[in-house]
């Protein structure tokens, strides 16, 4: 089965291990992520300005590359991705102003207007594979992994995008349990990394890392499982911070779509694990899972 997929700027530069591992998963589930032609980066934050429309530019021809392929469905893996291509698409869906200013702006592309369906990854997995028939496919059960689930922002905010309920989230607990490992609950799973506060006042970065690793830590937590690659830059680089002057132990962080692969029994070179912070692969050993 074919699924028309959006990759964005980052999963080719520095989240390979982010994007390689997904690929390889779903074609072992037999799935393909088709890559859209033509595809341009997603803006990669919605604009909150009520008249900016020339940002929503940028994810609108996306999701037209989307339609010109045939597809009514697009997947993506990067949370910002998904909330910047699926808010853009709910604009022109529901507001007929707006939505006729850009198609006439974008004069050399055919009108759209919001047939696409913007998903993410997990939602594929839990909707059109299912948790069940996922754990039938894994050959290398994650048994004895402590793992937190952490979404952040961008996969619950705001509530018309959310790929779950924004209160009680259970999509990553659902896939970390049916890779057979143990999801760890914790009560900043959903607190925002710091975001882009990395490039205008970086130093406040390490006092975000605090308190979401602290926290899955106190509850038990032996490794953060993770879908952005910004919260991976922040919670990486905040950590580099805690071990150096407060002494903190460190925490693997591991994209969600190493864990599938590994679960699954792919190569583990496909993860690049060697690109994560702090280079798990000594903590998946001690733990039987890459010899």
């Amino acid at each position: 089965m074919q699924l028309a997929y959006y990759p964005g700027c980052t999963l080719k530069t520095k989240a390979r291990n982010l994007e390689d591992p997904a690929v390889a998963s779903l074609e072992a589930l037999g799935f393909r992520l088709d890559e859209i032609d033509r595809w341009n980066c997603c803006g990669a934050v919605y604009s909150l300005a009520d008249d900016d429309l020339i940002h929503q530019v940028a994810p609108v021809r996306n999701l037209i590359r989307v339609r010109e392929q045939g597809n009514d469905r697009v997947v993506t893996l990067c949370s910002f991705c998904l909330n910047s291509l699926k808010r853009a698409n709910l604009l022109m869906k529901g507001d007929a102003g707006k939505r006729d200013t850009l198609n006439r702006f974008m004069d050399e592309e055919p009108d759209y207007s919001g047939e696409v369906k913007v998903l993410h990854l997990l939602e594929v997995l839990r909707d059109d594979i299912g948790w069940e028939a996922l754990a039938g496919k894994v050959k290398k059960p994650l048994r004895g992994l402590k793992l937190a689930p952490y979404y952040g922002c961008t996969l619950l905010r705001p509530r018309e995008v959310a790929i779950d309920d924004v209160e009680n989230p259970t999509v990553l607990q659902q896939f970390v349990g049916a890779l057979g490992a143990t999801p760890v609950d914790f009560p900043e799973s959903t607190r925002c990394c710091g975001s882009y506060q990395v490039v205008s006042n970086p130093g406040d970065i390490p006092g975000y890392a605090r308190d979401i690793l602290r926290s899955a830590a106190s509850q038990g937590a032996e490794g953060l499982v993770l879908t952005c690659p910004l919260c991976d830059y922040d919670l990486g680089k905040g950590q580099e911070e805690l071990v150096k002057k407060e002494g903190f132990g460190g925490m693997p962080l591991f994209y969600f779509t190493q864990l599938l692969a590994l679960a699954l029994g792919l190569d583990p070179g496909v993860s690049h694990f060697e690109l994560n912070y702090g280079s798990p692969e000594a903590f998946l050993r001690e733990r039987g899972l890459l010899s």
